[in-house]
């Protein structure tokens, strides 16, 4: 979740969250045992994803995928909305998708957010 705009590179740039699959494997893991104290209660949240567009790309197999997202979550009482677009990097593989790459683009990366304790 890059925190400039137009995004930038997050291992240059200042980003709101940069997860390799290991750390996401771990924020899932700690958002499933009770001892996730961001998630006390625990959130409750709807998605809506529009305007899916697939682009191809000089690789066979692999495709761009852009997508505009609204998230809403509510914890505690406290009403919180996400809207972006996600770009996706994604790969044939066997009879399903591969996501190599995915990242999430807030319309309002540069203002001050607050921890983001679901995952987009």
């Amino acid at each position: 979740v890059p925190a400039t705009t137009p995004a930038g590179d997050p291992r240059r740039e200042i980003a709101t969250c940069f997860d390799d699959r290991r750390r996401l494997e771990d924020r899932i893991y700690r958002l499933k045992n009770d001892f996730a104290w961001s998630q006390q209660p625990r959130s409750r949240t709807a998605r809506l994803i529009s305007n899916v567009t697939v682009y191809e790309t000089n690789v066979t197999g692999e495709y761009m995928v852009r997508a505009n997202f609204y998230t809403t979550e509510f914890q505690a009482g406290d009403l919180r909305k996400y809207t972006g677009w996600y770009g996706h990097r994604l790969r044939e593989a066997g009879d399903g998708w591969e996501i190599l790459v995915k990242q999430v683009n807030l319309i309002d990366c540069d203002q001050n957010l607050r921890n983001l304790s679901v995952i987009l």
